[in-house]
């Protein structure tokens, strides 16, 4: 009797925390909610702004979308000089290209500084690391004359190849940690059954990098998608613009804008990268939490 008793208070207990505490948590998500919808707010803005004519945009800044113009959207799709689809075909070139660069040779790389013995490999790490401070305005001079004297300029070579040469630092460092947080007994195993060193790191620390693999994959999207200097640079022929060149060519040299078919066009352009992260989300979530875990 006297357990039973003793098992009700403790549950009376739990019952009585519980609708305590209901309050409080009512006003976190309340206070979460109002936050996102505070951040969303700019997004919203533009999707409204989208369906407004262009003379009514800023004259009515509110969401309220008093006179509809779905024309923006086949107005700005037909606006250039080529329709919207060709620049999105072009930006799915280079971001294709440079995600498939940037997996492959930054795990490659990764692979080596995280399982391979080698002279100069703590300082090689080092440099590698310290080129992370690197800003893009340092290097860009250089690269632009190298890839001037290689014939490059107006193609996509010097938005893609590089990505095959392993230069962005961050995903390195990024999957050296990962790969390092894997037991080497699987290596020693695997060596064991006659593996060598790219059996080993296609066969087993690659499907285990899945994580970090896929959080390489969605900010190479994104940062791909979403750059306009490198692309500027390298790309002045508008045949070869990508979509946020397309979406700068609204604003004339007078600074007359189409924001209606600007608005239109940008909900577009964020489509595919709104897409591709949600696909990814749980990966993206799971492969920052377990790389910094050893």
């Amino acid at each position: 009797m006297a357990t039973t008793d003793l098992a009700a208070q403790v549950a009376a207990r739990r019952k009585e925390r519980k609708r305590r505490g209901r309050p409080k948590r009512l006003l976190i998500h309340l206070g979460l909610i109002t936050f996102g919808l505070v951040m969303l707010y700019p997004l919203l803005w533009m999707l409204a702004s989208s369906f407004k004519p262009t003379e009514l945009i800023f004259r009515e800044p509110g969401l309220w979308i008093s006179k509809l113009a779905p024309g923006n959207y086949v107005e700005g799709w037909n606006a250039l000089r080529n329709p919207f689809h060709h620049y999105i075909i072009n930006s799915t070139i280079v971001v294709a290209g440079s995600v498939v660069g940037n997996l492959l040779a930054c795990s490659l790389a990764a692979y080596a500084f995280a399982r391979l013995k080698f002279f100069g490999k703590r300082t090689f790490f080092a440099v590698m690391l310290g080129s992370i401070m690197l800003p893009i305005h340092v290097v860009i001079v250089p690269q632009y004359i190298l890839f001037s004297n290689l014939d490059w300029i107006n193609t996509f070579y010097p938005l893609i190849v590089p990505k095959f040469l392993a230069v962005d630092a961050f995903f390195i460092f990024l999957m050296v940690q990962f790969i390092r947080a894997l037991p080497r007994e699987l290596d020693d195993s695997a060596r064991i059954d006659g593996c060598g060193h790219f059996r080993i790191y296609w066969k087993i620390i690659m499907p285990l990098c899945t994580p970090a693999l896929a959080t390489t994959a969605i900010f190479t999207f994104i940062w791909t998608w979403n750059d306009f200097f490198s692309q500027l640079v390298f790309l002045t022929d508008p045949d070869m613009a990508t979509v946020p060149l397309a979406l700068r060519q609204f604003v004339d040299s007078q600074g007359q804008t189409s924001w209606g078919p600007l608005f239109a066009m940008s909900v577009i352009a964020i489509g595919p990268v709104f897409g591709f992260f949600l696909a990814g989300q749980r990966y993206l979530v799971r492969g920052i939490a377990t790389t910094g875990i050893k």
